[in-house]
C-alpha cells in the first residue's frame, strides 16, 4: 500500500512539474483577460472538473478576484441567465468535449464572452472554441486503470492556483484584504481586531500617581482585575508600572515596603503599543517581553495612555 501511495504521488507531482515547464504566454493572456474582466469571472466544469471548478472559484473569490461556479449541465436549462456582459468564462474540460461544455459554448461565443478554456487536448473543441488555452494534459493519469481523474484533475487544480496567485499579487491584495474575506475564523480575528477592538478605557485603565503609597496602589491592581497599575508623573504621562509579580518581588525585600511610594519601586519605560495596531502584534510584544499587559497610546509621541490590553482580552477574542 506503500508503494502503491508513493508512485501516486510521485505520478502527480511529475504532472505538476511538467506543467509549470510548459507555461508561456498563454498564462500571462489568461492573467491579463482575468484583469481587464468589467464583471465576475465564471468557472465551468463537468463531473470532476466540475469539483476542482468549485476549489479554483472558492480560491480566486477569497484572493480578490470574484469567481462563481456556474454547473453546466444547469446551463443548458437555464442557468445561463446567470452570465452577464463583461463576465469572462474559463472552461474546464480534460477532454476538452465534454458534451455539456461543448453544448454552452455557442452561448458563451454568442453573448461576446471572453473563454478561457482549460483541457488537456490541445485540439479539442474546447481548445478550439478559447480566446486562450491552457494546457493542462498530463502524461499519465495516478490510476492504475488509466480511467479515474487523478494527476488530471490535480494539474487543473494547480493551474488554477497559479492564477489566483499571480492575480493576487497582480491586484496588489494584502492580507487586511484577505481578512476580510475571512472575518469568521481565527485567521480573520488576527488580522482584523485592532488594539482599540479590545482594549479597556477610561476609568479601567488601572493608573495611580508616583506618590502613592504602595498599600493604597495594591487598592488600584485589586479592583481594575489586571495585577497592574500604571504609574504617572505630575503631568499624567506615564512613566513606570508596577504588578502583582513587581510587589512579590519588592516584598521578598523584607523591609516595611507597603509604606514606600510607587515612585519608588516601580519599573520604568513601560511597555506600549497603539491603539491602531493589529490584536496580533499586542501577542508578540508580550511573548517578546514575557509580560501580560500593555499600555495603549494614540501615537508614539503621547505619553498619556488612552487605554490598556491584557493577555486575557486577547484570548477570550480568539486572537491567541
Amino acid at each position: 500500500m506503500l508503494d502503491t501511495a508513493r508512485r501516486v504521488l510521485q505520478i502527480e507531482a511529475e504532472a505538476i512539474v511538467a506543467l509549470s515547464q510548459r507555461l508561456d504566454d498563454t498564462f500571462i493572456a489568461a492573467v491579463e483577460l482575468i484583469l481587464s474582466c468589467k464583471g465576475r469571472v465564471v468557472i465551468t466544469g463537468m463531473g470532476k472538473s466540475g469539483l476542482i471548478c468549485q476549489k479554483i472559484a472558492a480560491t480566486m473569490s477569497s484572493t480578490g478576484t470574484p469567481t462563481f461556479f456556474l454547473h453546466p449541465a444547469e446551463g443548458i436549462h437555464g442557468d445561463l441567465g446567470m452570465l452577464m456582459k463583461g463576465d469572462v468564462v474559463i472552461a474546464v474540460s480534460n477532454s476538452g468535449n465534454t458534451e455539456e461544455i461543448v453544448r454552452i459554448l455557442p452561448v458563451i461565443k454568442r453573448m461576446g464572452l471572453p473563454l478561457i478554456g482549460m483541457a488537456g487536448h490541445a485540439k479539442s473543441a474546447l481548445a478550439r472554441a478559447a480566446d486562450v488555452f491552457l494546457d493542462v494534459a498530463v502524461r499519465e493519469e495516478a490510476c492504475p486503470l488509466g480511467l479515474a481523474p487523478t494527476a488530471s484533475t490535480t494539474a487543473t487544480l494547480a493551474m488554477g492556483d497559479a492564477l489566483a496567485v499571480a492575480l493576487l499579487e497582480r491586484r496588489g491584495f494584502r492580507e487586511e484584504d484577505f481578512a476580510l474575506f475571512h472575518p469568521g475564523g481565527a485567521l480573520g480575528k488576527r488580522l482584523l481586531l485592532k488594539v482599540e477592538d479590545l482594549m479597556h478605557t477610561e476609568n479601567d485603565i488601572p493608573l495611580a500617581a508616583m506618590t502613592t503609597p504602595l498599600k493604597e496602589a495594591l487598592f488600584e491592581i485589586t479592583s481594575k482585575k489586571l495585577g497592574i497599575t500604571g504609574v504617572l508623573n505630575d503631568s499624567g504621562d506615564l512613566v513606570g508600572v508596577f504588578t502583582d509579580g513587581d510587589l512579590r518581588r519588592t516584598m521578598s525585600r523584607g523591609c516595611d515596603v507597603l509604606n514606600l511610594s510607587l515612585g519608588e519601586v516601580m519599573c520604568s519605560n513601560p511597555k506600549r503599543i497603539l491603539r491602531n495596531n493589529l490584536a496580533a502584534k499586542a501577542v508578540q510584544k508580550m511573548e517578546e517581553f514575557s509580560i501580560t499587559s500593555l499600555f495603549v497610546f494614540d501615537s508614539d509621541e503621547s505619553t498619556v495612555p488612552v487605554g490598556i490590553i491584557h493577555l486575557h482580552d486577547l484570548l477570550k477574542a480568539g486572537v491567541v
